[in-house]
């Protein structure tokens, strides 16, 4: 396949700044403020995960930060359990995208991918509901190339590789061994004809490797991390730092 350049977006995950705001009943931090810093700093994206307990995301956020990304200019995803009181939430704001996520109502983060195997049946319906509405449909899987031709036969438009197993390799023997997967499966993905989205304990470190090795990632969705860095550099700067970690990926 031809190289591509640089043709991967930033979303920002701001469920962290959430959940600080949720530690007390003073609306500090401002979610939607933060939202509008990162899109300040260069984020071509806000990404959102409601979950059913409210633990961070709130219902009443998800529509405040729809008309922020609308009024200026970028993609608003929503990820979730399609089968955990999302998709009401999804049909009201008709985000941009929705990243279906197969996790517990009480999972303490996302931790891993669809099984198609099992569970193909009863996604594809959501999948056309969500087309129904105009909404780009991606799938959170794991980086496996066998499953990409049944996530496109399915309906969905993108996958999300789920790069938590990258992440804990980067950086030690495994780390080639990862990438490897990686591609491949991204790869799949494309003969299949499904735009690659990737994300989950992506960071500055190792996001520009990622890139260099991953052919077409269009996008990366990065909460926790960024998060944890802004409150040592700020938001705008800290994004603009992502900016730079992407093109790193990009460069000879």
């Amino acid at each position: 396949m031809a190289p591509i350049s640089n043709p991967t977006r930033l979303s920002v995950n701001v469920n962290k700044v959430a959940l600080l705001r949720n530690s007390r009943t003073l609306d500090i931090p401002d979610v939607r403020r933060l939202a509008a810093l990162a899109i300040e700093g260069g984020a071509q994206g806000i990404t959102v995960h409601p979950r059913p307990d409210g633990r961070h995301i709130r219902a009443n956020d998800v529509p405040a930060l729809r008309d922020l990304a609308r009024a200026r200019g970028v993609e608003y995803n929503i990820e979730g359990n399609p089968f955990h009181q999302v998709m009401d939430l999804v049909a009201a704001v008709r985000p941009d995208q929705c990243t279906l996520v197969p996790d517990d109502p009480g999972a303490f983060t996302s931790d891993h991918g669809w099984n198609l195997g099992r569970e193909a049946r009863k996604l594809e319906p959501v999948i056309a509901e969500l087309k129904a509405l105009g909404v780009r449909v991606s799938l959170f899987m794991d980086p496996d190339e066998g499953a990409m031709e049944q996530a496109r036969a399915i309906g969905a438009d993108r996958v999300e590789l789920y790069t938590e197993p990258y992440a804990s390799a980067f950086g030690g023997q495994g780390q080639a061994v990862a990438l490897a997967r990686y591609r491949a499966a991204a790869e799949a993905a494309r003969r299949a004809g499904l735009g690659v989205n990737a994300g989950h304990d992506l960071n500055r470190a190792n996001l520009p490797a990622f890139l260099k090795e991953v052919p077409g990632v269009l996008e990366v969705s990065i909460g926790h991390a960024l998060v944890a860095d802004a409150l040592e550099f700020g938001m705008v700067q800290t994004v603009r730092m992502y900016r730079d970690a992407i093109a790193a990926g990009y460069q000879a």
